[in-house]
């Protein structure tokens, strides 16, 4: 394991982080390492150098997150105003596009864990012929957006207006942030999203709770928890033209394993699903030797 020094990239008018392992000149192998929800390149840490033997390999946090910009979210109901953004798959997929094309400046594999398994697949979109291949990390299957609520689900369909109301209160996500941003409740946390208890020590603790001590860190929560009519992974699997690969906690708490072999069952581009046992959400961290070595044979198959 080891920490990159940062890399700052301007993007627009904000900053974004980033790190690599030991580049090479040569650029036909390049892959960037996009984190989920809270997290940032920080958590492939256990990832980087393995990859970086095969490949170029960088690192990105999402702007929000991270060391990245972390400018105030804003609703579609609210007004522009200045160093406000509305936080979205289509948001992140754009940086990452670009970073891609400004930075790495060769055809890439994208590899996303949780919501960064979303922000792949609309990076691919936008990157197409130069996207070599996508390795989806527990994907966020986004139970909560609007297009999967069930007509039969009444109880859901008379609250949904209510939360939605709700969370889009800054008292109320900042409250909600609050009681979240803190290393008692991240470590509860984790002990559901890591099974196993693999990999869950005080530097992994470090990782997740430094980030949200920073100014602005509360605005990218708001954000995405308002994000109810956003891209689901479904959206996208028919629209993006490379060869995927689902690798899959077997224990996830969060991400149905059933579903993903139903996508995998469903789309032709996913070319493989690989479980691996008694990890939950975040195999790369949790079992980081198994996953490394199922990101390398679906490179070594694909490029």
């Amino acid at each position: 394991m080891s920490f990159k020094k940062s890399k700052n990239w301007k993007w627009k008018n904000w900053n974004i982080a980033w790190s690599s392992s030991k580049l090479s000149s040569k650029k036909d192998l390049n892959i960037l390492l996009i984190h989920g929800f809270g997290a940032s390149k920080r958590h492939w840490r256990h990832n980087q150098d393995f990859l970086g033997n095969i490949s170029n390999c960088y690192s990105i946090d999402l702007l929000g997150f991270g060391e990245s910009s972390q400018p105030c979210a804003l609703l579609n109901y609210e007004s522009y105003k200045e160093n406000h953004v509305k936080y979205s798959f289509e948001l992140w997929g754009s940086q990452v596009a670009a970073f891609c094309n400004e930075v790495i400046k060769s055809p890439v594999y994208l590899v996303g864990n949780s919501i960064g398994g979303i922000v792949s697949l609309k990076a691919a979109e936008i990157l197409n012929e130069k996207c070599n291949g996508i390795v989806l990390i527990d994907c966020a299957q986004r139970t909560m957006d609007d297009k999967r609520l069930k007509r039969k689900d009444v109880l859901m369909n008379l609250l949904r207006p209510i939360i939605k109301t709700l969370v889009r209160q800054r008292i109320i996500s900042n409250t909600l942030f609050q009681r979240a941003a803190n290393p008692a409740v991240i470590k509860t946390i984790l002990k559901k999203a890591y099974p196993s208890g693999k990999n869950i020590d005080e530097e992994l603790i470090e990782i997740l709770y430094e980030p949200s001590k920073r100014k602005n860190s509360k605005e990218a929560f708001r954000g995405f928890i308002n994000l109810f009519d956003d891209y689901l992974a479904t959206d996208l699997f028919d629209i993006v033209d490379t060869p995927i690969q689902l690798i899959w906690g077997e224990k996830d708490p969060w991400e149905s394993l059933s579903e993903a072999k139903a996508w995998k069952n469903n789309y032709k581009n996913i070319k493989r699903l690989d479980i691996i046992k008694e990890a939950g959400h975040c195999p790369h961290d949790e079992n980081p030797t198994a996953t490394n070595n199922l990101i390398s044979e679906f490179i070594q198959e694909t490029k």
